[in-house]
């Protein structure tokens, strides 16, 4: 477990003295930082955010007592099972013209539901890479810490973790997983009921269908643009007529599919399923070292790639608590929380920072050994469709696939 640091030491501090220059302007900027930390105590954050997960409910309980102990800011997580509820409610409340009491002070997001928010003016800011800890982001190698679903973030929304579209499969029974779209419809064939996905909406369901969009259409470049009604059926027939292979070959015929990955997991575990999949490439790792995946499971990705994503925070318009949940963020993007929740026994969802731009004290909270279970060799990452793609490919998905 990453060791801690006091707050007034290099990087626990929210003020960050020690993290600017003394040129006038980094003086101005840690002066204004002090000024919101001050503005931020006593403030309560509501922190909407994903609740299925045992791992990082445990990890937010760790977060939020030490905002409170280093900044006085209460944090209030509120489990949600679909962000897209968030965004109604936010919506729903500038209807109604509440422009100052909003029920949520921060919210876990990314996609089509940033997208959403975005043009609707439903966010606060621009905030985010006026975070002191924004610098250690790695925005040269992660360039989706910027981009959100191909919609430029333009720091409406501050950076969290970052996601990747990963398999995993035991070794004892799958000494040669398949490594490709095309590969997968062979695998399934000669393995019938032994494959499934979750059905979307589900966000790792829609995943699985966006990486089969992107191996088969030869029009990647409309994908990458907003969505466009007459482009959907040619940039989508060769996904269909795949799906149409496939699902015949899966489990159940294909004429049910799991909840969520978790099922596809538990399935894989006792058996009855071959692969599972996950959108956090340290899963596995996770699951062998809790005992409940043995030591024989290894993750991978395909060769040519997989889909990949940031996951966010972002502030709401008229979130109560603007200045506590920038504090919040700020707490979230250090080098202390980071790597916290970049390990596996605690969480293991990959950082957003760059180890190269800390100095050595705080890189060294990132270099772990390897853990059974983690990705071997990193594929490269494929970005995910516009935002506005999404919807229209689950409703199709549905309309084909889900009586």
């Amino acid at each position: 477990m990453p060791h801690m640091i006091d707050r007034r030491t290099l990087l626990g501090s929210g003020t960050a003295a020690a993290l600017m220059s003394l040129s006038p302007w980094a003086s101005a900027q840690t002066s204004a930082w002090s000024d919101l930390e001050k503005k931020a105590r006593g403030q309560t954050v509501v922190f909407n955010a994903w609740g299925g997960s045992e791992r990082i409910n445990a990890y937010l309980v760790w977060a939020a007592a030490e905002l409170d102990k280093q900044f006085g800011v209460k944090l209030e997580h509120v489990k949600v099972t679909d962000t897209a509820d968030v965004v109604k409610r936010v919506r729903s409340e500038k209807v109604a013209g509440r422009v100052a009491d909003g029920s949520v002070d921060m919210v876990w997001i990314n996609g089509e539901n940033f997208l959403a928010m975005k043009r609707e003016g439903m966010l606060f800011g621009p905030f985010a890479e006026s975070l002191p800890n924004f610098r250690f982001v790695d925005t040269e190698g992660k360039p989706t810490t910027r981009i959100d679903f191909s919609e430029p973030v333009q720091g409406m929304e501050a950076p969290w973790g970052m996601a990747q579209l990963t398999f995993f499969a035991d070794r004892a029974k799958v000494p040669n997983a398949p490594r490709s779209t095309a590969a997968l419809l062979e695998f399934a064939r000669t393995n019938p009921g032994r494959v499934t996905y979750p059905k979307p909406p589900n966000f790792h369901g829609t995943t699985f269908v966006k990486q089969a969009l992107l191996d088969l259409t030869s029009d990647k470049a409309a994908l990458y643009k907003p969505y466009d009604a007459n482009a959907f059926a040619k940039v989508t027939e060769p996904l269909w007529k795949h799906l149409d292979a496939l699902h015949s070959h899966l489990w159940r015929s294909g004429k049910q599919f799991a909840a969520n990955s978790a099922n596809v997991r538990q399935m894989m575990a006792d058996g009855e399923l071959m692969l599972a999949l996950t959108f956090n490439p340290n899963e596995a790792a996770n699951e062998i070292a809790a005992g409940r995946l043995p030591k024989t499971v290894y993750s991978y990705q395909f060769d040519s790639g997989t889909v990949g994503n940031t996951h966010f925070l972002a502030i709401p318009f008229n979130a109560k608590g603007k200045e506590a949940a920038q504090v919040a963020a700020n707490f979230l993007l250090s080098p202390m929380a980071q790597a916290r929740k970049a390990d596996i026994s605690i969480w293991g969802d990959p950082t957003v920072l760059a180890p190269g731009k800390l100095p050595a004290a705080e890189a060294a909270r990132f270099t772990a050994t390897a853990a059974a279970g983690q990705v071997e060799r990193s594929a490269p990452v494929l970005p995910e469709p516009h935002g506005s793609w999404v919807d229209p490919l689950e409703k199709e998905w549905l309309r084909r696939y889900g009586a």
